[in-house]
């Protein structure tokens, strides 16, 4: 590949860019009101019943059957559970958990002898649903206490925020419309490039140029790169100085928005090669793009998702790149992002050869 070549379809690219509307709206401009709609609606919290994980090292009893149902009772929370064999602390990192409660293992027999046992409660002070969660584990405590002693607690809760990260929705909101960026603009411009250009064939006047189908498609890959760089600066400094989003900026974030720029070009190539008119071309990109934008985590973290959705979820691409900036921009937690990366990346190289396959600039 001659760099020449690339730089001058660069060019062009950029050139094209700037003249499209949609693009320039979809890209720098529609995630800013996404960020504006969204952090306004839920910066201050939301009502109603919120989950509320719990991991039981008690074992199935009576005692610790009739706590969770009373949790339940309350109507503030939903009780996930959380297996009783992992970490807790690295569970909740792991699943964007804003509040766990533990019942300790000496919780039937503390009961039964009217000894005092202590409920750890992990909890996120920034989001209003902690509050909730805590409010329903009071209640219930409070009548265990009242049935149990009239004099003395039985039951305590000893509240930590150590291992919860201070996160809040627009926290979670700014990794997600990285993500959503960086699917939706390479997806949708290189899916109607590739098909109008055909159309046009303009891809088979490109044949009889110096320019490979690799210079133009690493070209694709350069510009969409610093365009999702651009607006993914654009995005944080929307996050923290409208809403105090709380992001941290690390060097681990750009093999997401690379590996996603790759992945993402190659799909709507592969979409644009294989329809045979434009109008089939945008429903081939629609059909691939809609599911991913709401099932991996743009809008709202996977981990409050039906778990049948989560298995989906684990299906889609753009679920490794959002898991992935949540872990490093959010947790700083570089060693869980290293599977979405490897992940990320396999599907990434896939895509590319799948795309070298059936792109073609000679097109009938």
């Amino acid at each position: 590949m001659k760099p020449s070549h690339i730089l001058s379809d660069l060019v062009i690219y950029f050139k094209n860019f700037a003249r499209s509307r949609e693009g320039v709206f979809f890209t720098f401009i529609f995630p800013v009101i996404l960020i504006a709609v969204f952090g306004s609606i839920f910066s201050h919290g939301t009502g109603g019943s919120v989950p509320l994980y719990v991991q039981n090292l008690n074992g199935t009893t009576g005692v610790t059957q009739e706590f969770l149902a009373g949790l339940n009772q309350t109507h503030l929370v939903k009780v996930h559970m959380i297996p009783a064999d992992v970490n807790v602390q690295n569970y909740i990192t792991r699943n964007s958990v804003t509040a766990a409660l533990v019942i300790p293992s000496t919780f039937t027999d503390a009961v039964r002898a009217n000894t005092t046992t202590t409920l750890p409660f992990y909890y996120n002070p920034t989001q209003s649903s902690s509050q909730f969660a805590a409010q329903a584990i009071n209640l219930v405590v409070e009548h265990f206490n009242a049935q149990l002693s009239g004099t003395h607690s039985i039951i305590s809760v000893s509240q930590n925020t150590n291992s919860v990260v201070a996160t809040s929705y627009i926290d979670y909101l700014v990794p997600g419309l990285i993500g959503f960026t960086i699917l939706t603009s390479p997806m949708f411009s290189t899916t109607y490039i590739v098909s109008s250009y055909k159309k046009e064939k303009i891809f088979r006047q490109f044949s009889l140029t110096p320019l490979t189908k690799s210079e133009w498609l690493f070209s694709r890959f350069t510009g969409s790169f610093i365009i999702a760089l651009l607006s993914a600066g654009e995005m944080i400094a929307t996050g923290v100085i409208l809403f105090d989003a709380r992001v941290i900026l690390t060097p681990l974030v750009l093999p997401f928005i690379l590996l996603g720029v790759v992945l993402f070009v190659s799909l709507g190539t592969i979409a644009g090669a294989l329809a045979k008119t434009e109008e089939g071309a945008s429903v081939i990109g629609n059909i691939i793009t809609f599911p991913m934008m709401f099932l991996s985590g743009t809008f709202f973290p996977v981990s409050a998702m039906p778990s049948w959705l989560q298995g989906i979820a684990h299906l889609l691409p753009l679920y490794y790149i959002i898991d992935g900036l949540n872990s490093v921009m959010i947790y700083t937690n570089g060693a869980e992002a290293v599977l979405d990366i490897a992940v990320s990346a396999t599907l990434a190289l896939l895509f590319f050869v799948i795309a070298l396959a059936v792109f073609s600039w000679k097109e009938e």
